[in-house]
């Protein structure tokens, strides 16, 4: 692989021209030194690539719904994992072990399954997404309001950081994917290779729609040049970094969406209770140990500062160095029994112990690990110090005072943390928050009062926080895991930003509006009915249609069942629920809500499924709940109730042979009062069945 690494766009791979060899990136093995691609952008029309983007990658992502995109994800997740083997011996290349390259391999496909199945599930099978409940926005109902997601019109550029190459890539691309806007992938240069191998995994699986996945192997100098309003960026990497491309004038003044995820000074605090010899101290160490070499500590994610109580900070010293003497293996990744790989390249691990000596010339103490060359295990097994690899040992270091700045501020991106103590619970949390804005900060405590106390004093600090004890140690993914369902992000320092976060980072990629309109215009706009739009009550039963045949607004309305006070009993006799507001005509008609017994709100519910049901086989497969029920007026004795059922949203299943059809059920007394309203869940089939 000493050839030129090749970038993907406008829907075919391009290389430079061999004169940009003299002056290309030269990328090298992390344990060997040897070259391993040479990468240049010299030559590349970046501007004519963001355009095919937003001409060809939008238009064909625009003919798909959020659900066949979503199929397409699942799809992609499928062809990955067929071929992960291809990924796993690249990725020894740039220093990660087996469980690395797991963490960023089979992390990345786990995404694009994730979204694929969030977005079947929480989005309908549309192109518009409806956000919140409908505003009334005058007396008769005639004007409403809604907000409402589309898409953005232009381009995702992702820019990823080196750690990463596969699930930094794909936690970004799926719910720009989702969303329906195209994507161009600018990976990381040490580490680019692998990426590269991803994209061209998706490329020759035929499941790209064409434009919606770009890649720029190399430096994108004049890539904010190219941006305008409708474009994104979503950038991973140094907060400096960051900072700089944020005050871009395309991002300022154009419009231009920025996002960032970048580095951060994450804490995990030992909880006051969690002395040693306590389950959670023993978490506390197993984790602190895994996140320092995970990855050789090349973790956004990483645990910078482990903050103990005063008493506990030799205790835990002893601890961790003890299981980095047992566990921990430092060498070559394709050689048996190594554990923690090298850093990503030489000029990175230069950067790592740069900043060691920074700390320590702050004060830190180096007290595990040291800065020399270390002995590794080579590739054949054998031991010696590799000069050409990028190798350093785990390292933690001191503080005896707290407020260092440069404990707070000072980053080694590797296998680097430093411990501190700390006097009280708010204490703690002052040096949680010294930080500046954090990923995540982890806890462990078995004591509710501990967790709570920390909570408050933190939780605005950080983008997500992990409690730790001994009942979720076992289950739990781990202070440095990043889960598509949840935020990953943070404020201040960290970016913020959220990458993640299920239907969040989808959103992240189309623009809210407020809609304003008639029922009969906001039901076109949203794909969903409001009353008050054009209904069709009468005919053939809607139960009898299948979801070919069935439209918004198909209605049945009921005759009306008047309600006994023999009713009412049997039916709290018969379901054991008598509340004194159905059975104590006295107490009842003490309560402020009733004027005497009234009739349960399950009575209603049930007899109003009798009055809208069709009761012969059909279309209607299931019904598999109800959503959103109030009860609003009271029904007494002698008081009738009718239904009015409604076709309100219909999402067809793309790889299944029914759908689902959400209806609008509203119950009115003789008064025509409102008494209920609820929707019902139903499952019905895509056809008719055959005769």
């Amino acid at each position: 692989m000493t050839e030129m690494l090749p970038s993907y766009v406008n829907g075919q791979w391009w290389t430079p021209e061999a004169a940009a060899t003299a002056t290309a990136t030269e990328v090298r093995d992390a344990s060997t030194g040897e070259v391993v691609a040479r990468v240049s952008t010299e030559g590349l029309d970046l501007g004519a690539a963001l355009e095919y983007a937003r001409t060809v990658g939008q238009a064909s992502l625009g003919r798909l719904t959020f659900h066949q995109r979503a199929v397409l994800l699942k799809q992609m997740a499928l062809a990955l994992t067929e071929r992960k083997a291809e990924l796993y011996d690249l990725s020894s290349r740039t220093g990660a072990t087996k469980q690395d390259s797991w963490v960023d391999i089979d992390g990345g496909i786990g995404v694009l399954f994730t979204y694929s199945g969030k977005g079947r599930r929480e989005m309908p099978n549309g192109k518009v997404y409806v956000d919140g409940a409908v505003e009334n926005l005058s007396k008769d109902g005639s004007f409403l309001g809604r907000h409402i997601y589309t898409r953005l019109p232009g381009v995702a550029v992702q820019i990823n950081a080196f750690n990463f190459p596969v699930w930094g890539s794909l936690e970004k691309f799926a719910p720009a994917f989702l969303a329906g806007v195209p994507t161009v992938v600018k990976p990381a240069t040490p580490t680019g290779y692998l990426a590269e191998a991803m994209v061209r995994i998706l490329v020759e699986s035929g499941l790209l729609p064409e434009g919606t996945l770009q890649l720029v192997s190399g430096s994108v100098p004049d890539l904010f040049d190219h941006l305008r309003l409708g474009d994104l960026v979503a950038f991973t990497g140094s907060a400096s970094t960051a900072e700089k491309l944020r005050a871009n004038d395309s991002v300022q003044t154009g419009g231009v969406r920025f996002t960032s995820e970048t580095d951060s000074i994450n804490a995990s605090v030992l909880g006051t209770d969690a002395v040693a010899g306590t389950p959670e101290f023993d978490a506390y160490v197993k984790q602190l140990v895994v996140e320092m070499t995970t990855k050789t500590g090349q973790k956004c994610t990483a645990i910078r500062r482990a903050i103990v109580p005063e008493a506990s900070v030799d205790a835990v010293i002893d601890a961790v160095r003890a299981r980095i003497a047992e566990r921990v293996v430092v060498g070559d990744p394709r050689a048996e029994g190594v554990t923690m790989g090298p850093l990503a390249s030489t000029a990175q691990r230069d950067e790592v112990l740069r900043q060691v000596g920074r700390l320590q010339q702050a004060g830190g103490e180096l007290v595990i690990g040291s800065t020399d060359v270390p002995a590794v295990t080579l590739a054949d097994g054998s031991t010696g110090a590799a000069t050409d690899g990028a190798f350093v040992e785990p390292m933690l270091l001191h503080f005896a005072d707290a407020s260092s700045p440069a404990l707070h501020d000072v980053e080694a991106f590797g296998p680097v943390a430093s411990i501190v103590g700390y006097d009280s619970l708010a204490d703690a949390s002052a040096l949680v928050a010294r930080g500046g804005g954090s990923l995540v900060t982890s806890v462990a405590t078995h004591d509710p009062e501990v967790a709570v106390a920390l909570a408050s004093g933190i939780a605005a600090y950080n983008g997500r926080v992990l409690f730790l004890d001994r009942d979720d140690a076992r289950s739990s993914t781990g202070h440095g895991s990043p889960l598509p369902n949840l935020v990953h992000g943070g404020p201040g320092r960290a970016g913020g930003g959220e990458e993640l976060g299920g239907i969040r980072a989808v959103l992240h990629h189309m623009q809210r509006t407020a809609v304003q309109g008639s029922p009969a215009m906001l039901t076109a706009l949203t794909g969903v009915w409001h009353a008050g739009a054009a209904s069709q009550p009468g005919g053939e039963h809607p139960f009898r249609k299948s979801l070919a045949e069935l439209r918004l607004g198909d209605q049945v309305v009921s005759a009306s069942r008047t309600v006994t006070l023999e009713d009412i009993e049997t039916f709290a006799e018969f379901t054991g629920d008598t509340f004194y507001a159905h059975m104590d005509e006295e107490a009842a008609a003490a309560n402020p809500f009733f004027p005497g017994r009234v009739a349960h709100g399950y009575l209603l519910v049930s007899w109003a499924a009798g009055l809208f049901v069709d009761a012969a086989p059909g279309p209607v497969l299931a019904n598999y709940g109800l959503e959103h029920l109030r009860f609003v007026t009271p029904v007494s004795p002698g008081d009738s109730i009718r239904v009015e059922l409604t076709a309100k949203q219909i999402t067809p299943r793309e790889t299944d042979e029914y759908g689902e059809v959400r209806w609008d059920a509203v119950l009115r007394n003789q008064n025509d009062e409102l008494v209920a309203s609820y929707d019902v869940l139903t499952l019905v089939a895509k056809e008719q069945a055959p005769a």
